[in-house]
C-alpha cells in the first residue's frame, strides 16, 4: 500500500527540531558549571595558603613530636611515643595544664560577666556612650607586647604606680611582689588579661544586643517586669548565640595564651606563670628540644580542636542549625 504524505510533511513544516548533538549540554547547564568552576578557582589561593601556613605545619610538627630532634637539618632519632610519655610526666607542663583551667575558669566567671554587664549598661540611654565605648575598646587595640611592657612599668618594684597608690592610702599588699610572688603573679597576670580582653567581648555583646526586638521589651515593660526581669527573660535568651561564641573564643585565647606572659614575666617565677605556649617555644628556641616542643604543640592542638568539636557538637548545635536553615531557605 502506497504511503501518503501531508503537504506539511513534505515541506518540512511541523517536523520536530533536531535533537542537540550527543554530550552538548544545555545553555542553563554550561552557566552552572562556569559559576562551579569560577567559584571553586577563586577558593584555590586561600586552600593552597591554607594548606602551606597551616597543614604542612602541623603535619610535620606531628612527625617531628616521634623524634628526638634539636631542630636543625631532617629528624633522624627516632623516639616513638617518648616525647609525649614525658609531657604527661613533666611538672611543669601537668602545672601548664592546671593554669590553663584556672585562667579559663576566672575568664569565664569574672571577664565575661564584668563585660557583660558593661555592655548592658552602655546599651541604654546615656550621654556620652559613644566616648565610653572607645575608651573600653581601646586597650583591644594595643598590641599584646605594647601592654605586657605597660603592666610590667605600672607594677614595677617600688617605682611603679601600683606600689606608690597602694602606698599612698596606707595599704602595703603585694608591694613590690605583684609579678614576683608564686602567690600573686597568676592574679596579677590575670588582672592584665581582663583589662587587654574584656572591651573585645563587651563590643561583642554590643552588636548581639541591637538584634533585641525593642517591641519585646517595651512588652514585658507593659507587662510589669522589673529590669532584672526584662533582662532574665527577654534580653538573655536573645542575646544567647552571642554569649556562646564568646565562650568559645575566650577558651580557646586561654588554651593558647603566650604573648602577654612572655612579655610580662617569661613565665617566672620558677615556671608559677608559665603556659603550654610558653613552655613551647622555651623548649622549642631556648633549650633546642624541638621535637618536645612539637610535642607540646600537638597536644595544644589536640585540646582545642577537641574542644572545639565538642562545643560545636553540644551547644552550637542549634545556631549552626539554624543558620543552614536560614541560608537554604534564601537559596530556594
Amino acid at each position: 500500500m502506497a504511503s501518503t504524505y501531508l503537504p506539511e510533511e513534505r515541506s518540512g513544516v511541523g517536523l520536530a527540531a533536531p535533537a542537540p548533538a550527543a554530550g552538548r549540554p544545555p545553555g542553563r547547564a554550561r552557566r552552572r558549571a562556569a559559576h562551579h568552576l569560577t567559584a571553586y578557582g577563586l577558593q584555590v589561593p586561600a586552600l593552597v595558603l591554607f594548606g602551606t601556613l597551616v597543614l604542612l605545619p602541623l603535619l610535620f610538627a606531628l612527625y617531628a613530636s616521634f623524634f628526638r630532634w634539636g631542630g636543625f637539618g631532617m629528624p633522624e632519632d627516632a623516639v616513638g611515643g617518648d616525647n609525649f610519655t614525658r609531657l604527661f610526666q613533666d611538672p611543669v607542663f601537668l602545672g601548664d595544664l592546671w593554669r590553663c583551667l584556672v585562667l579559663v575558669l576566672l575568664s569565664l566567671g569574672l571577664q565575661l560577666p564584668f563585660a557583660l554587664a558593661l555592655a548592658v549598661a552602655l546599651d541604654q540611654r546615656l550621654r556620652g556612650r559613644a566616648v565610653y565605648r572607645m575608651l573600653f575598646f581601646a586597650p583591644y587595640v594595643l598590641s599584646e607586647a605594647i601592654t605586657g611592657v605597660l603592666f610590667g612599668m605600672l607594677f614595677a618594684p617600688g617605682d611603679g604606680l601600683a606600689d606608690h597608690l597602694l602606698g599612698a592610702v596606707g595599704l602595703d599588699g603585694p608591694a613590690g611582689k605583684w609579678f614576683s610572688d608564686p602567690s600573686t603573679v597568676m592574679a596579677t597576670l590575670f588582672l592584665v588579661m581582663m583589662w587587654k580582653y574584656f572591651g573585645f567581648h563587651m563590643m561583642l555583646y554590643l552588636a548581639g544586643l541591637q538584634l533585641v526586638p525593642a517591641e519585646l521589651t517595651e512588652a514585658a515593660l507593659i507587662d510589669g517586669a522589673g529590669p532584672w526581669q526584662r533582662f532574665r527573660h527577654v534580653t538573655l535568651p536573645l542575646l544567647a548565640p552571642t554569649l556562646r561564641i564568646s565562650v568559645f573564643l575566650s577558651v580557646i585565647g586561654s588554651v593558647q595564651l603566650f604573648d602577654l606572659v612572655w612579655v610580662i614575666t617569661a613565665g617566672g617565677p620558677d615556671h608559677h606563670s608559665e603556659t603550654m605556649a610558653v613552655t613551647m617555644f622555651q623548649y622549642g628556641f631556648k633549650r633546642y628540644q624541638v621535637g618536645y616542643a612539637s610535642a607540646i604543640s600537638v597536644v595544644m592542638f589536640g585540646i582545642s580542636l577537641v574542644f572545639a568539636l565538642a562545643y560545636q557538637r553540644f551547644v552550637l548545635r542549634r545556631d549552626l542549625a539554624g543558620a543552614t536553615t536560614t541560608m537554604r531557605g534564601g537559596g530556594a
